[in-house]
Parts: C-alpha cells; sequence; structure tokens
C-alpha cells in the first residue's frame, strides 16, 4: 500500500476494538466472520452485476477499510482510496445439480476456512457461481469490523438500484454517502464521565456473570475440543423455529397495547429464562444496539459498525406481572439509548466483576431491518430467494429475533460448550414463554410456565410409569458388572465435574472388594461407611458388595457418639 492510496486515517470504535482484539489474538478461531449466501433467479447482466458492485466500493469507504496494530500505541483503520473488486465469478452448468450442491457446501465452507487477515485489503469478497441459464448461487463474506446488520441491506438495495440503472441504461441518482469517519469523530465528543456514572450504577452489587447452567460440564469440553479439532473447527451451532402466525399475532397485538418494542418482549423472556436456570432473581445479558445516533444526520443511510453490545441488568421479581415487567424493562431501555456509545471494556471496568471474566454469557441480536426482506422487496427483474447467513461471536449463546408474520427465534450457539439437543430445548422453552405471556400478560413471573408440552408430558407420565421387568435372581453388583460388559466406556459416575467411566468403576471397586477379603470381610458381615456424597463413596458402596457384605452408611456430619453406638 502506498501513501497515495490512502484516502483517511483513524482509530476504531469500541465496538471495533473488541472484535479486532479477538482477531488477532486467536486468528484460527473465525470470530466475526461472516458469510451470506442466497441463489438469484432471472436473466442476470453479469457486466451490470460486477459494475454496480464496483460502483458499491467507490461510494462506501468501510468497504475500503483495513486495521492497522503491529507497532503502533493503538489500533488504527485506513481507508484505501482503491481496491481490486474481490468477484470470482465460476460457471457450473455442466456440472449435475445434486454435485452443484455439494460443490456450493464445500466451497461455503472453504470461504470461511480462509477468514480474513485484517490488515490486508479487502476485508471483504464475493462470489457469482452460475448454476444453469437464469440462476445463480452468489456469497458474500466479510469481517464483522466492517460492517454491521444494518448497514447490509442498504448496500443491496443500492446494489440492486444501480444494477437495475445500469441494465436499463437509465441514470439514477443516489445521495453522496456519508463516511464512517463522521461517526467516529462524533464519538469523540461524548461525555465519558456521564458515561461512567450511569454504568456504575446500573452494575452496582453485580459481581459475578449470570450462570448458563446448562451448558456442557468441564468433563466434555475436552473430546468437544478434540472433535472440533478432528475436521469441524470453527464451525458453530445454529438451531431455529418460526413462533406460529397466530402467537407471533397476539404478540405484536400486546407490544402496541403495552407500549413496548417486540425487541423488548423477546429480551425479557430471555431474561425470564436465564432466571429460570439459574436461580438468580438479578439476571444480566448483553444486548446488541443499533448504536446510530439520530442527531447525526443521514446516519440512517451510513454503511459501517455502529452496532454496540451493552449489558442490560433485569430484576426478575417473583410476585411482578408480565406487564410491569415489560414497561419497567422499556423504561431501562430508552434511559440507556443515551449510553449506547460506551465502550464494554470501560464498562467491564466500571463494574465488580473481576477482570477477566465477562460481564455476560449470552446476547440477543435483534434484526430491526432484516437483509432478507430487502433482498426479496428490491429487484424487479431478479428474485433472490433460499437466503442463509452464518456469523460468529465470541459469546457461547446468541439469541437473534426479529418482527415478522412468524417471529424467529435463532440460537446461535459455541458447539463446545452446548449440545443441539440442549440448545432445541432452550428455543422450547422460550416459545412456552413467549406463548404464556401472549395468552396472558397480566400473569405473575412465578407463574409462567417455562416446559414444552413434550416436557410436561414426559416428566408427569414416562417418567412415572416405573414398574420394570427386573431379574430378581441377580444382585445389584451383578447387574452393574452386566452393565460393564454392554458399555464399558461410558461414564457410570459424575461428582462436580469429576467422572468414572463403568470400566474405571468396577476396577476401582474390584481392588477394594479384593483389600476388604484380605481384612475378613466375607458373607453378610457389615461393613461401615463413612464417606461425603463423593465417587469414593460410590466406589465404597460396589467394593462391599462385590466382598459380599453389607454397607451400613454412617454419616459423618453426625456426632461422634452416634457414629460410635451405630
Amino acid at each position: 500500500m502506498t501513501n497515495r492510496n490512502i484516502e483517511a486515517i483513524y482509530h476504531l470504535s469500541p465496538m471495533q476494538e473488541g472484535m479486532l482484539f479477538h482477531s488477532v489474538y486467536d486468528p484460527e478461531s473465525r470470530l466475526y466472520f461472516e458469510q451470506m449466501s442466497f441463489t438469484i433467479r432471472g436473466e442476470l447482466n453479469q457486466d451490470a452485476f460486477v459494475e454496480a458492485w464496483r460502483e458499491i466500493f467507490r461510494r462506501h469507504s468501510a468497504l475500503r477499510t483495513v486495521f492497522a496494530w503491529k507497532s503502533l500505541e493503538q489500533m488504527l483503520q485506513i481507508v484505501h482510496r482503491q481496491v481490486t473488486l474481490p468477484m470470482e465469478i465460476q460457471d457450473w452448468r455442466d456440472i449435475p445439480a445434486d454435485e452443484q450442491e455439494r460443490k456450493l457446501k464445500n466451497y461455503l465452507l472453504e470461504d470461511r476456512k480462509k477468514g480474513f487477515d485484517p490488515s490486508k485489503a479487502p476485508l471483504i469478497r464475493l462470489a457469482l457461481l452460475r448454476k444453469s441459464n437464469d440462476a445463480y448461487y452468489f456469497v458474500e463474506s466479510h469481517h464483522h469490523a466492517l460492517l454491521d446488520g444494518w448497514s447490509l441491506p442498504i448496500l443491496f438495495k443500492e446494489l440492486l438500484t444501480l444494477y437495475e440503472s445500469y441494465q436499463s441504461g437509465n441514470e439514477i441518482y443516489l445521495e453522496p454517502a456519508r463516511p464512517f469517519k463522521d461517526y467516529i469523530n462524533w464519538l469523540d465528543k461524548q461525555d465519558k464521565k456521564a458515561s461512567e456514572k450511569y454504568w456504575r450504577e446500573v452494575l452496582k452489587g453485580f459481581s459475578a456473570p449470570t450462570p448458563l447452567v446448562v451448558d456442557r460440564i468441564k468433563l466434555h469440553r475436552q473430546s468437544a475440543k478434540q472433535s472440533v479439532s478432528n475436521g469441524a473447527k470453527n464451525e458453530i451451532g445454529d438451531c431455529s423455529i418460526l413462533l406460529p402466525k397466530s402467537v407471533s399475532s397476539l404478540l405484536l397485538e400486546l407490544t402496541r397495547d403495552q407500549k413496548v418494542t417486540i425487541n423488548t418482549l423477546v429480551l425479557a423472556a430471555w431474561a425470564i429464562l436465564l432466571s429460570r436456570y439459574s436461580g438468580e432473581e438479578s439476571v444480566l445479558l448483553g444486548a446488541t444496539v443499533s448504536g446510530r445516533p439520530p442527531e447525526l444526520a443521514g446516519v440512517e443511510n451510513m454503511v459501517g459498525l455502529f452496532i454496540n453490545t451493552l449489558p442490560v441488568r433485569v430484576q426478575i421479581s417473583p410476585e411482578v406481572q408480565v406487564s410491569y415487567l415489560l414497561k419497567s424493562l422499556q423504561e431501562q431501555l430508552v434511559e440507556m439509548r443515551q449510553y449506547e456509545y460506551s465502550s464494554l471494556v470501560d464498562i467491564q471496568e466500571w463494574s465488580d466483576v473481576p477482570r477477566g471474566k465477562n460481564l455476560f454469557e449470552s446476547i440477543l441480536i435483534f434484526e430491526n431491518y432484516p437483509v432478507d426482506q430487502s433482498l426479496r422487496q428490491q429487484s424487479s427483474s431478479l428474485k433472490i430467494e433460499d437466503i442463509h447467513t452464518v456469523e460468529q461471536t465470541n459469546y457461547p449463546i446468541n439469541v437473534i429475533s426479529a418482527s415478522g408474520e412468524q417471529i424467529p427465534l435463532r440460537i446461535v450457539y459455541d458447539p463446545q460448550r452446548f449440545d443441539e439437543n440442549t440448545v432445541q430445548r432452550m428455543l422450547g422453552h422460550l416459545r412456552t414463554i413467549l406463548e404464556n405471556i401472549a395468552a396472558d400478560p397480566n400473569m405473575p413471573l412465578y407463574t409462567l410456565p417455562l416446559l414444552t408440552e413434550a416436557e410436561r408430558q414426559f416428566m408427569l407420565y414416562e417418567w412415572n410409569q416405573t414398574y420394570k421387568d427386573f431379574p430378581s435372581d441377580s444382585c445389584a453388583h451383578e447387574l452393574f458388572e452386566a452393565q460393564v460388559e454392554k458399555v464399558p466406556e461410558n461414564i457410570a459416575v459424575i461428582f462436580e465435574g469429576q467422572y468414572l467411566t463403568y470400566r474405571q468403576l468396577d476396577q476401582r471397586a474390584n481392588q477394594l472388594a479384593s483389600y476388604l477379603h484380605e481384612l475378613g470381610v466375607s458373607s453378610e458381615q457389615i461393613v461401615g461407611i463413612s464417606c461425603k456424597r463423593s465417587l469414593e463413596m460410590i466406589i465404597g458402596i460396589l467394593g462391599v458388595l462385590k466382598a459380599g457384605g453389607a454397607y451400613l452408611p454412617l454419616d459423618p456430619t453426625y456426632p461422634s457418639e452416634r457414629l460410635a453406638f451405630m
């Protein structure tokens, strides 16, 4: 890069700094890599399409931006005057349709593996893959530090407008694009002292992140990491559902009646779920805000990274009605808007949460301007369909929602921390909470059901079907040994992050039984076990049974006189 090709140099927004830190600290993680793909149907004019993209790159400085940090006191972003259009065009028309699908899947995966070097331009890639005479795959990837979700509909709206203009030969006029630097200049003028005062008050007394509770226990994490390193590295989990139209309609009506937003409603439901999972009445979660200050003229049409992720503290008082929670949370979010510019790093410093721990483990992303709606509505000659997005943050749980005829609920998650079944249950619980809020917004929070109907049936009826045929001629330790033969490497017992497989437990119990035999334990002799709840307690019970004796549990918390009597 020559000085002649530099248009501007300026520092980063707080959100950009956070994203770049994670990208540079762990480049193999592919954190904040964004990918979108969709099918274009119609007689696409490739030349007009490419030229429209060239104009988009000329218009928006964010697309020509890279980042510098080596040998610098602070990170900087550098805007190039020009970059080569990163458009790859391939013709797949000679490839059978089923093979095309496999090829596309591999292409998307390889594209994600490439990631981005934040210091090298451009930090965006485009691909146009022709599948038939009137159908194309289109793939767009970029580093999230360039663009937020709000920016993408702006880009595609302009792109399709320019395309139609070039295609038809009719000239159109687009307002000059305001550069992202203007937002950075606005940030520099904000009152950091006022921000500090506000956030210290919000987080007063909060000293630890709200636990998610349902993530994998530590003993499973190593095997999960191994499976990731064996070929699935950096892939993320993604589960989603759509609320029924009837429920969505009731929720939209509720928001109008209560004068709250859908964002507030979903945020409240997620906070209730976190409270139920963690058992804590005061929960802290992250919320992604648009970060576009209304006092900055033209900000709604600017392209760049304006979003910010901020902590939201919610008090879940069991006796309070849902409607009261919604109104108080809405007021809280309105007040927070004055401080949306705040740096999360600074907020962490102003809190009582120890350095090195995240303020929160989950974030809610509400898409006010979904890109798929924008794409489907803009073009008259082309049809856009099968839109897919992939995004990855450094948070283990990302809840994504939006408004619509059917409200979508999506959870993007870290598969090293969560099983897919667990996340599906989360979505089911979130849906149950929203359905019951829609049915009666005046019910107290403690009465809100959490379990899905299938879970209720399972717990109330299937679990209570306890009658089983049982081999009455076998002892408990013999039944255990039969299980060892079937599944020796399955986990048999877990306690506080420690575990033993069936084979390991059997070996330890056999060693104890042999030792007891040496001490003279034989059939029907009683052996006392004075032990707190632990793996050793289970080993002791099995060892005594294998030795032929009977065990007498002795609670070590009992008075010594009582233990001596027993």
